[in-house]
């Protein structure tokens, strides 16, 4: 499939297909993230369950490594 960039306002768009949007699952309240290799775009759906994961793992490594200092802070 070739696509060709859209002018909206003072920036360019890709139009993506509904078909291609139905079958990802992206709706337009569904958060994308862009990543490039420097050659190649990629356009991906974040899933929560994800990110929620990451939080968990991140309030883990500074429990781990604060939880003395924050319960501390918190007395």
């Amino acid at each position: 499939m070739v696509k060709f960039l859209t002018r909206v306002g003072n920036s360019e768009a890709i139009v993506i297909d509904k078909a291609i949007l139905s079958l990802l699952r992206i709706s337009p309240d569904t958060p994308l993230e862009i990543t490039t290799d420097g050659k190649n775009l990629v356009i991906s759906p974040i899933s929560e369950p994800s990110k929620v994961r990451d939080v968990r793992k991140a309030y883990k490594a500074v429990k781990k490594r604060f939880g003395r200092a924050l319960k501390r802070l918190a007395d």
